[in-house]
């Protein structure tokens, strides 16, 4: 009897193995996933995940960390659609070979936020760039994300334009997603870079306020790829260009244009697929 039981509990421990090595093509059912943050803790996913789900044969599991993250993840393999808002950072991965087309989904724009007394003195300022050499002669507390997403890549291309390189106990990296380094900055009452959605969505529990905004650098776009099946035959390739087909439809993008309008007075995101000047690839091999 024990005998049997201890096959037994050996051959349910190579099913979970199984199960972990083969993660990403669990089932045909399940569709991974890998977005940035913002789209998260702005609520966006909550709004359209339950809406794919009913329409179609799928549960989604969602992996939310920066960009950076999670095109490193579908790069590997381990996730079968991203959603992203890196371009220079997409525009590598389909160099590399890893993703079946990329389209562009919705826009919104970067902020810079911060205290109300605004000890840097950038309130108003039209240039990012201008703002950010104002915190760092001020040496005023600024709270990085310092994780590869999309949303830190943009703040280090700003440091660079201005000509500086952050360093000192003033500039700090909380290695976390938007929402949590929203709430670090409102508790340490310093200044962050953030995009729109996530600030408005949270910025009822936030002791920040909207200080940059307007400056065509701080744009940010976000796209949709398809993890190419030809490299990484794991991923479920149906599910993932069904969800790219799904956040492009019409019916779709007029949600995400609708998306914060009564709960914020505007809209947290710019619907924009298939509008190739905003940097939609329409050719599946095709990069910008």
């Amino acid at each position: 009897m024990a005998g049997r039981v201890w096959r037994l509990a050996i051959l349910a421990g190579a099913v979970l193995l199984a199960a972990g090595v083969y993660g990403c093509s669990s089932g045909s059912d399940e569709l991974i996933l890998a977005t940035t943050t913002s789209t998260q803790d702005s609520g966006l996913l909550d709004a359209l995940i339950p809406q794919f789900e009913k329409e179609h044969d799928y549960k989604v599991k969602t992996i939310a960390v920066g960009s950076g993250e999670a095109l490193r993840l579908a790069g590997e393999g381990e996730a079968d659609v991203v959603l992203a808002h890196s371009p220079k950072a997409e525009e590598d991965f389909m160099a590399a070979g890893n993703g079946e087309s990329r389209l562009v989904v919705m826009h919104n724009d970067f902020i810079i936020v911060g205290p109300v007394d605004d000890p840097a003195g950038i309130k108003g300022a039209t240039n990012a760039g201008d703002a950010f050499k104002k915190i760092a002669t001020a040496e005023a507390l600024f709270l990085s994300r310092g994780d590869q997403s999309g949303t830190n890549t943009k703040e280090l291309s700003l440091w660079t334009s201005a000509g500086i390189q952050p360093s000192g106990t003033w500039y700090q990296e909380t290695g976390q997603g938007m929402g949590a380094t929203l709430n670090v900055a409102s508790d340490k009452q310093g200044y962050t870079l953030s995009d729109r959605g996530t600030y408005l969505a949270q910025k009822a529990s936030l002791d920040l306020e909207l200080l940059v905004e307007g400056d065509k650098a701080l744009f940010n776009q976000y796209h949709v790829i398809v993890v190419d099946p030809k490299k990484h035959s794991n991923v479920n390739a149906e599910g993932a260009r069904a969800f790219a087909s799904f956040i492009t439809s019409p019916t779709v993008q007029a949600t995400i244009a609708q998306f914060g309008v009564k709960q914020y007075g505007q809209a947290l995101f710019i619907s924009d697929a298939g509008k190739e000047a905003a940097g939609a690839t329409p050719t599946s091999a095709a990069t910008p």
